[in-house]
């Protein structure tokens, strides 16, 4: 939790609008969100593209939900 309190919201914003949505037509994490949900997420070069593309969406929601914890208490 420390980390994540260090990381700025702006910079994870950008990194979500950069590497999350990369290449952006269509954003490549939706093409491998359908590949998950249809069971199709077999290969482990999708697997670890998946995860790198996913890594700012989590850090995001990680990063809002601190945030959120904060200001409730």
């Amino acid at each position: 939790m420390k980390y994540l309190e260090k990381i700025e919201l702006r910079f994870v914003v950008i990194l979500c609008a950069s590497l999350g949505l990369a290449p952006f037509f269509p954003p490549h994490i939706w093409e491998k969100l359908q590949m998950l949900f249809a069971g199709e997420l077999t290969k482990p070069i999708d697997i670890f593209d998946f995860f790198f593309h996913g890594l700012p969406w989590f850090l995001l929601i990680a990063k809002l939900m601190t945030l959120r914890g904060k200001s409730a208490t």
